[in-house]
């Protein structure tokens, strides 16, 4: 097992719905045999471009220890994703 940060940016939503795709990804990460260790939210940010047309997004930050099958998944759903602007997986170093 490894770890990992993930940041997503995700589109400017209400609480309820940035909750849900919040929780989408943690459960996607225990269901792949990962564990979330911390999750940070950056809050609102104006974006340096637009990204999809729009100009700010609200980013949140995992900390995840995870196979490399379950970074792949993770990497894979947040491509497809709607309300996923952007999404960055780094590995940290040891």
């Amino acid at each position: 097992m490894r770890k990992y940060e993930v940041v997503l940016i995700i589109r400017t939503l209400e609480e309820e719905a940035l909750n849900e795709v919040i929780a989408k990804f943690e459960g996607l990460i225990q269901r792949n045999e990962g564990t979330v260790d911390k999750i940070d939210r950056w809050g609102k940010k104006r974006l340096a471009y637009e990204i999809k047309d729009v100009g700010e997004g609200i980013y949140v930050l995992f900390h995840i220890t995870a196979q490399p099958k379950t970074v792949a998944e993770l990497d894979r759903v947040a491509k497809i994703t709607d309300e996923i602007l952007k999404h960055m997986i780094v590995k940290e170093d040891e």
